[in-house]
């Protein structure tokens, strides 16, 4: 069952950041091979999907967060939600994990 990804501003924002630094490409890398799980498979076992407990989306809906890195300092993670449209996924943020 494949997905449509759709990146809010602030993904987008994330995503032209990590573009945008070649000291990041390792990282960009391994967000970009997610992103493409998640277009695929939501529950890739790589990705390690599970709801993000701290926030909700943009309607109140469920947020999810999925590995791109993992024993990594600062590894990122992939914030989403479940589209509007059938098939579809909205990327919230692309973050460093804390």
């Amino acid at each position: 069952m494949a997905f449509k990804i759709f990146l809010s501003k602030q993904a987008d924002f994330d995503l032209q950041g990590l573009c945008s630094d070649p000291n990041m490409s390792k990282r960009l890398k391994a967000v970009k091979k997610a992103l493409g799980y998640l277009e695929v498979n939501t529950r890739h076992p790589s990705l390690r999907t599970h709801k993000f407990k701290a926030t909700k989306g943009i309607n109140g809906e469920d947020v999810f967060e999925a590995y791109a890195e993992n024993n990594t300092a600062g590894a990122y993670r992939i914030l989403w939600q479940y589209g509007l449209e059938k098939q579809a996924l909205t990327i919230l943020g692309i973050i460093a994990h804390p």
